[in-house]
Parts: C-alpha cells; sequence; structure tokens
C-alpha cells in the first residue's frame, strides 16, 4: 500500500513532505481542515509514509454501515457531548504503548471557527509527546509532516511556532480555514 499510494500521490501532482526523523510517538495535528477531501489526501499520506497512526473522530462516523471500516483504518469514536476525561484517556493510551501515533484536527470540523481547541496540547503535554504538525496544502499540492515540535509548556510561545511553521499553507477552501490561536 505504501508504494500504490506513494504513486497515486505523484500521478495526482502532489508531493510528499516529511522529516528525516520520526518519533515513536507524537500527537499529530493536521490543518488546515476545510474539506472532505482533507481525509482522502491525509489517508493516503498516512499509507505512503506508512504511518501506523490512529485518529480521533464523531462517533456517528461509527455507525453501520461504515462504522467498522472506519475502526479498521484506524479511527477511535469519541462522543464529543461528553468530553471529560478524554485528555486523560489519550495519555495513558500514549502510556500503555511503545509505538502510538494519534491525528487530531484541532479545529474540529471543517467548518470556521474562531481558533483551535487545546485538547491536541493538552494531550502532548500530559503524555509528554511531540506534536507532529501534518498539513495538505493545495496550493502547493503538498502533504504530509512539517515538522515534529517539543512542546515548550507556555501555550502563547507554543501556538505562535505552531502558527509560523503553518504560514501560507492553503487548505481546499481557504476562507474556512480557522485562524491558528487558542479557541478556550
Amino acid at each position: 500500500m505504501k508504494t500504490l499510494s506513494r504513486r497515486l500521490l505523484a500521478l495526482l501532482g502532489w508531493t510528499l513532505v516529511e522529516p528525516l526523523e520520526r518519533p515513536a510517538k507524537a500527537v499529530l495535528v493536521g490543518y488546515p481542515h476545510t474539506s472532505n477531501w482533507d481525509g482522502v489526501y491525509a489517508l493516503l499520506v498516512k499509507l505512503a509514509l506508512g504511518l501506523d497512526a490512529r485518529w480521533v473522530g464523531k462517533d456517528t462516523l461509527f455507525r453501520r454501515p461504515i462504522g467498522g471500516i472506519m475502526r479498521r483504518l484506524g479511527g477511535i469514536p469519541i462522543d464529543r457531548s461528553a468530553p471529560h476525561g478524554f485528555v486523560a484517556q489519550m495519555a495513558a493510551e500514549f502510556a500503555s504503548r511503545p509505538d502510538f501515533l494519534l491525528v487530531i484536527a484541532p479545529e474540529g470540523t471543517r467548518s470556521l471557527t474562531k481558533g483551535w481547541k487545546s485538547g491536541f496540547y493538552r494531550i502532548a503535554l500530559a503524555a509528554k509527546v511531540p506534536v507532529a504538525l501534518a498539513f495538505v496544502d493545495y496550493e502547493r499540492r503538498e502533504a504530509g509532516i512539517l515538522t515534529y515540535l517539543t512542546l515548550t509548556g507556555d501555550p502563547a510561545s507554543d501556538i505562535a511556532t505552531i502558527a509560523a511553521h503553518y504560514e501560507g499553507r492553503q487548505g481546499k477552501h481557504p476562507e474556512l480555514a480557522s485562524p491558528i490561536r487558542w479557541l478556550d
């Protein structure tokens, strides 16, 4: 699947990006998330890079008839109406596994929001793992991981560093890309 996905991305005119060093554990944030097509390209990137990455999605995505497929693709259903304990649950997952890559869309939706949710940040700090800055850039036709960032614990400084790395990256619908700033 790795070779096939790489060839398909190349055939579609996309360039794959990833730093040389990959940690065994990381929280991968995907930005910008402005279209359902992002999921298609993200899946191709996951396969092309050989990432054994898990991702979280709203529990309604895991209902019949496609729920089983979503789980086999690495999905972890979350009930967004009961968010308490999610950070601790994910930190425990990191602690219990030698390798664990967790993908989270910090905007939480494909719609325009006023900023980013901090769950990915709190998970990475609690689990003591870096954050991988994943992206799909439709303007440059590049997709992959920009960098693996070790957080400082200073939210204002860290979000500024994250924003600098994503500078100029465009989603399919740029007008729906939420500004990179803390929402909560």
